[in-house]
């Protein structure tokens, strides 16, 4: 059986680039970048490398110490989120504003300053647009941090994040800006130097580099005032932000899959382009069904979302899997919590319309086959689902 994998918001496949990039750092990199010999000092030095390729993928002029290797985005978002507001008495008690919509990482690193006893104010984002009315209302000189996501993981839809900085600071001077551009990085044209943001998390694994790898642009002007503190502590690795002997055969993968896809961005764009065109042409003459197209001025064409209306997702999902067609129901990382999905309750889906939605989402080996195989399981299976029930 033939395999359409169209769940690459998911995760990717590991590129070529990356493999052999890991494959080297095993045999040869194999030095602890922390000690103080040769070997440490050739690990040391491919860290240098990564860091300047995912930098140079990311759009950034910045120097290579500006960006920390975490374990991937969850763990970036933590430390941007957590790590700043904490990083000052002054801080204590003060207010923080997030997306409804946001990934898990952010809104569960949310919850916990609540606890701590921050202020949680979150935005709604109906059609996927952030509410700038009910964020302007919030604003105030009491906001210590404004966290968007870039593209929203369930929809595709991207946020205004330049309008948005611009606010928070236009209300709070000294606000910290972050934004989770976990399903951005190498799916959109724009430099994120042009967003505004002191810190920026983004993932390997969502471009072609191995599980298990992330990274945190931080603003040289949060490093000078130390407005940001670790959240694991240990060695004092990464410029003791965050400690624990880096991976450094993950890390090097990912500043090769990074330069990769940055070198190929433009064909990799047409190439998301193309598709998304041939699949709401083709949803387009399928009845029973409603593409959730998001209403920002711009879209990452990787990522379709469709609801399939009397149909859970779940069962959708596994027929699609008995026919070789990997897609998702939304959030990997929220699909075994079994509650209502946040991005997709905030653009205005209700709770059942949400439980009977899933996720098509494109990657460079993608073709107009995966498509077509697509289209042909998702018709059979409305008709074999809907005759079951």
């Amino acid at each position: 059986m033939s395999i359409h994998y169209l769940d690459n918001s998911a995760t990717t496949p590991v590129c070529k680039a990356a493999k052999a990039a890991m494959q080297g750092a095993l045999d040869e990199n194999y030095g602890n970048p922390s000690s103080l010999h040769t070997l440490g000092a050739n690990a040391e030095q491919a860290l240098t490398e990564a860091r300047e390729s995912v930098l140079y993928a990311m759009g950034m002029k910045a120097k290579p110490e500006q960006l920390i290797f975490t374990s991937g985005g969850t763990e970036a978002a933590n430390l941007a989120i957590i790590g700043s507001v904490t990083s000052k008495m002054r801080n204590k008690g003060k207010t923080v504003i997030v997306g409804e919509g946001e990934h898990d990482c952010v809104l569960k690193s949310a919850d916990h300053l609540e606890e701590l006893g921050y202020k949680i104010v979150k935005i709604p984002t109906p059609g996927g647009v952030w509410d700038m009315e009910a964020y302007e209302k919030a604003l105030s000189p009491d906001v210590v941090l404004v966290s968007a996501m870039l593209v929203n993981n369930e929809t595709g839809a991207v946020s205004d994040i330049k309008r948005i900085a611009a606010a928070a600071r236009a209300a709070s001077p000294d606000v910290i800006v972050h934004t989770d551009a976990v399903q951005g990085l190498l799916k959109l044209p724009t430099s994120m130097m042009t967003l505004g943001a002191d810190l920026i998390s983004v993932s390997g694994h969502k471009i072609g580099a191995p599980k298990g790898v992330g990274a945190l642009y931080v603003a040289e002007n949060i490093l000078k005032t130390r407005a940001l503190c670790p959240v694991i502590f240990g060695g004092g690795q990464e410029k003791g932000y965050r400690s624990g002997t880096e991976n450094v055969p993950g890390i090097v993968a990912f500043g090769a899959a990074a330069k990769a896809g940055k070198d190929e961005l433009i064909s990799k764009l047409f190439l998301f382009d193309a598709l998304r065109t041939r699949l709401l042409r083709e949803l387009a003459l399928i009845s029973g069904i409603r593409v959730n197209v998001p209403e920002t001025p711009v879209i990452a064409k990787n990522i379709v979302n469709i609801t399939v209306f009397g149909i859970r997702s779940e069962t959708m999902l596994h027929y699609l899997s008995s026919r070789g067609v990997y897609v998702s129901s939304g959030s990997a990382c929220a699909s075994n919590t079994r509650h209502p999905s946040n991005a997709l309750r905030s653009f205005g889906i209700s709770e059942k319309e949400s439980g009977e939605s899933i996720r098509v989402s494109f990657g460079v080996q993608n073709t107009e086959d995966d498509v077509d195989a697509f289209i042909d399981a998702l018709k059979y299976g409305m008709a074999h689902l809907a005759h079951e029930r």
